[in-house]
């Protein structure tokens, strides 16, 4: 029997995506890490209240990027992650460590890629955009992490109407619940489930 795919979930916020796959059905894949990059991210509660280990690599404390790095790439060895995820996690990978986990990184954005997408677009500044442009559809996607910030392939896209009263915020939560919170889960699944079927195609 080919064991579970290792999923670690990467962190930096209050952790409502950690929450849409902690509470999901996983058939082939189980987290076994947390990882957050600040020490007061309530996703650190999420994870002690699931019963999920979790850590925290500061990158305020470390001298550098390749430290930090470094920092990671230790504690994710230590549980032998096959899958990560990042999960409202705002710090930038280098394609140094991309590479290390080659289509085995997955990022969930609040747009429907390309549009308001890269470098400086998270968070809230997506869907400020998003009612700045005055589009009527909007929404979010699972893509893979490669070197380029939002850049890598599309996994899955769900798309959400916006509201003629839409505030930032009310978009924001909108599609957290109608996609991201979806999405997430079933990438997920797909990608664990893939990586299990490698592995025992490794075994035959």
């Amino acid at each position: 029997m080919v064991e579970k795919t290792k999923i670690a979930v990467l962190v930096s916020g209050g952790g409502t995506n950690l929450q849409a796959l902690l509470d999901a059905e996983l058939p082939d894949g189980q987290i076994v890490l947390v990882v957050s990059s600040n020490p007061g991210a309530y996703a650190l509660t999420r994870a002690e209240q699931a019963g999920v280990p979790a850590v925290i690599v500061a990158r305020a404390a470390c001298a550098s990027q390749a430290d930090f790095e470094e920092k990671l790439l230790a504690a994710l060895g230590a549980c032998g992650a096959e899958l990560l995820i990042l999960a409202g996690f705002l710090s930038i990978l280098s394609a140094d460590f991309v590479r290390r986990y080659p289509n085995r990184i997955l990022n969930v954005h609040p747009s429907l890629i390309p549009s308001f997408c890269g470098e400086g677009f998270y968070g809230l500044r997506v869907h400020e955009a998003a009612l700045a442009r005055g589009v009527k559809l909007t929404g979010a996607t699972v893509h893979y992490v490669n070197e380029i910030a939002d850049g890598g392939p599309i996994l899955l896209q769900k798309a959400v109407p916006v509201e003629p009263d839409d505030t930032p915020r009310t978009l924001q939560r909108r599609v957290m619940e109608q996609a991201e919170w979806v999405l997430l889960p079933q990438a997920a699944a797909l990608v664990s489930a893939q990586i299990r079927k490698e592995k025992s195609h490794e075994r035959v």
